[in-house]
């Protein structure tokens, strides 16, 4: 199964959303939860949810109404700060600190999070291979390059060393992935 970033989100009753991104345990690179961008707000589906993918599509056995009432992704907190009596406006201000809910012991990785091989940054993650029984990532699709010049390779998922700080860590250096079949790349 195919987990793509930025793609349609389906539940039972219609179109509901697109996908953002996924929540790993890094101990067993399992797949957890889907990020899913809903009417402005990022939420966390359980990845039990998910019927089929493509990768255009993911297919959802909820319904939109159960989708709007799982749990929010980013949380915002709001504070009050009250600026010292010497600066030149000391208008107190309401300021807000967006907090992302990930799971204890679990990562959050996203479309565009950094790939780095043993020798330096390689590119970035464009999407994710699961095994459609037991949710566990099979492979990583890695965006390189520029603009003009960019491809996608499958790397195995024995090769990702770890999964640290919104960053994959490969066991490959950089001479390793390029020597790798490209796919193309989807538009």
């Amino acid at each position: 199964m195919d987990i793509p970033v930025n793609a349609q989100v389906e539940c039972v009753d219609g179109p509901c959303g697109h996908s953002a991104g996924v929540i790993v345990n890094p101990a067993n690179q399992q797949i957890t939860h889907l990020i899913f961008k809903l009417h402005g707000d990022l939420r966390l589906a359980p990845v039990a949810q998910i019927v089929e993918a493509s990768p255009t599509v993911i297919h959802l056995r909820c319904t939109k109404d159960e989708l709007t009432h799982m749990d929010l992704f980013i949380e915002r907190e709001y504070v009050m700060i009250i600026p010292d009596a010497s600066m030149w406006a000391p208008e107190p201000q309401v300021v807000s600190i967006p907090h992302r809910r990930v799971p204890k012991d679990e990562l959050a990785i996203e479309r565009g999070s950094r790939v780095e091989a043993t020798d330096g940054q390689v590119g970035k993650v464009d999407e994710l291979l699961v095994d459609p029984q037991d949710k566990h990532i099979t492979h990583l699709v890695l965006r390189e390059g520029h603009l003009w010049g960019q491809r996608d390779v499958t790397i195995p998922a024995l090769q990702i060393d770890h999964i640290e700080d919104d960053t994959v860590f490969l066991k490959l250096d950089k001479h390793a992935v390029a020597s790798l079949p490209a796919v193309p790349v989807r538009k």
